[in-house]
């Protein structure tokens, strides 16, 4: 019994020793990890402590900061929390942080993370299952923290995945370590739609590589935080819907094609917009007046009623300055008064000898008139022989229907207009769209110029075709810029969900556009296009062969109208005889009985 006293006696008094060891360590652990945590404020401020796990050192130093405290015991956020960007999380133990609040994942996402390592737990392994999560600002804390003043940062792309930084020096805790990828891959897909995107083989690997001012984007940002690029090549009709699919899916990281805003409301799939553009028809030119026609566009209705009001008041002058007197005036005098017609046609007509002033006169006025009249169309027919004018063009989307000329348009821009519920889409009648299933295969149809439709198209992709059209004799195509299915379109580059490195890329993105290299890329499309044979450099406009005379076909018109007035005259020429032959042959038997 002695001895078995003595021994209680002695375990009694080393428990009381390391009781009163663990009570004064107790307060240099927090007095340390107070003083880590002001750091980290410094550093980069937070206003909101995130805690998660049960009775941990973390929970009693919350107190202490003047922050927000939010304590998730179960691992879990259970509401849908707004989190800021100012949040730092703290973790009692990897094993506590189980959040499945999606919406809480997303926001923090890049947020600093400090986590509580107990047992086992080694550095490594940690890091590596923070790295599957895309979490990369994590640091970690092992019980010994007071005694070794250090701490342990990961690092996601280096080997090995984290360093022991001492606090006692100055070196940051949580660095920007996507600025340096080391070669990590980024999966992406062109769309093979040029400018944006194109394929070419490195002259010295052979690989495949891709350019366009949206391919571009992609390349630099590669460049910059020291990725390669994985780049996989669909041979599928809709290649866009399927690179939007994927990106969803999380099967790319980024989509080298461009986001229209008419397409999705879904912000997280889609970069701050690259381009602002508008989207708009892509109208065939009105085709020339045929030269026939020329003599009918000059004779306007309202100006021809002018003329035959002055024919007339210039007849009804002459009948009366004549004889001063209107005994010879009667309709037919008025409408087939020979001087007056061929004094306003400028030809000659007799005049008396002994004409009083008021005739002189009027004539004068008819002599003045005529060389008005003359001049006036001698103008226009020149003009319009040497440039005739255009046949009527669209000007709003109901003239559609009366151009016989269809408008193709992709299957997925149709869906997203009736899903916006576009009113200007509204009014073009069915029967004046051609609908194209495959997008690349419409597109193939309006890079070529087919004359057989007519097409949209967005803003940025008609200044490759205007700058195409400036080597054709005539320009096959104009952007109708009052027919506009939306004047305002955010076009942006579709990124996977909770993409960790979106801030760089969008960053990189907005200062390629303040240098002006995405204007430089835009200009030089379609120079790229023909360097990589993608366009022919040739004249697409189909012109005409040039006539440098005048044809027969060109003036049938007034051709014919000119026999049928010679016919007319002929005809009321032998009725005249035929009129007064009757009248003297009846006069004649008359006076015979």
């Amino acid at each position: 019994m002695a001895w078995l006293i003595i021994l209680l006696l002695c375990i009694a008094n080393s428990s009381a020793r390391f009781l009163d060891v663990t009570s004064r360590s107790k307060p240099e652990v927090e007095e340390r990890l107070f003083t880590l945590l002001l750091r980290l404020q410094v550093e980069e401020f937070y206003d909101t402590l995130l805690v998660y796990g049960e009775d941990c050192v973390f929970h009693s130093l919350s107190r202490r900061l003047n922050a927000s405290t939010v304590l998730a015991s179960s691992g879990s956020t259970k509401f849908d929390w707004d989190f800021s960007s100012l949040t730092l999380i703290l973790s009692c133990s990897p094993e506590e942080e189980k959040e499945a609040n999606y919406r809480t994942l997303i926001k923090l996402q890049r947020n600093r993370r400090l986590v509580y390592l107990r047992g086992n737990n080694q550095p490594d392994a940690v890091c590596e299952r923070y790295s599957h999560r895309e979490q990369y600002n994590i640091a970690l804390l092992r019980d010994d923290f007071d005694k070794s003043g250090s701490i342990y940062a990961c690092r996601h792309f280096e080997d090995p995945n984290f360093e022991e930084v001492s606090l006692s020096d100055n070196t940051p805790i949580y660095i920007e370590q996507l600025r340096n990828m080391h070669g990590r891959p980024i999966k992406t897909v062109p769309d093979l739609l040029s400018p944006r995107s194109m394929l070419y083989p490195d002259p010295k690997s052979g690989d495949k590589k891709m350019t366009g001012y949206v391919a571009n984007v992609i390349n630099t940002f590669a460049e910059k935080v020291n990725a390669t690029l994985q780049l996989q090549i669909l041979n599928k009709k809709s290649i866009v819907r399927e690179i939007l699919k994927m990106t969803e899916e999380e099967q790319l990281d980024i989509g080298a094609t461009l986001k229209s805003s008419l397409g999705s409301t879904f912000l997280e799939t889609a970069s701050y917009p690259y381009i602002l553009t508008s989207y708009c028809l892509m109208v065939q030119v009105p085709e020339k007046l045929p030269y026939s026609l020329v003599y009918a566009v000059i004779v306007d209705r309202r100006v021809l009623g002018i003329i035959f009001i002055v024919f007339c008041i210039f007849s009804m002058l002459l009948i009366y300055s004549q004889k001063m007197s209107w005994k010879d005036l009667s309709l037919a005098n008025i409408l087939l008064n020979d001087k007056s017609l061929r004094g306003l046609l400028g030809q000659s007509f007799p005049f008396p000898l002994n004409a009083n002033k008021h005739l002189r006169l009027i004539v004068s006025l008819v002599c003045f008139a005529s060389i008005m009249l003359t001049t006036m169309y001698e103008a226009y027919l020149n003009s319009y022989f040497t440039n005739p004018p255009s046949k009527p063009g669209i000007h709003s989307f109901g003239d559609i229907g009366k151009n016989e000329k269809k408008i193709a348009i992709p299957l997925i821009e149709v869906n997203a207009l009736i899903q916006h519920n576009n009113s200007y889409f509204q009014e073009i009648q069915n029967d004046n769209i051609v609908v194209i299933d495959s997008m690349p295969e419409c597109n193939e149809l309006r890079d070529a110029f087919n004359l057989s439709f007519n097409y949209v198209v967005t803003g940025d992709r008609w200044s490759a075709y205007a700058e195409q059209q400036t080597l054709f004799k005539e320009p096959v195509y104009y952007y109708a810029r009052d027919l506009c299915f939306s004047r305002l379109i955010f076009l942006s580059v579709p990124l996977r969900p909770h993409l960790p490195y979106r801030h760089l890329f969008e960053d990189h993105m907005m200062r390629q556009q303040e240098f002006g290299l995405v204007s430089y890329w835009r200009s030089h499309s379609f120079f790229d296009m023909v360097r990589l044979g993608l366009t022919p450099l040739k004249d697409l406009s189909h012109p005409k062969a040039y006539t440098p005379s005048l044809l027969l076909e060109d003036v049938s018109w007034i051709l014919k109208i000119y026999l049928a007035a010679i016919m007319i005259s002929v005809v009321c020429f032998i009725l005249e005889i035929g009129v007064n032959k009757w009248k003297c042959w009846r006069e004649l038997r008359n006076h015979n009985q």
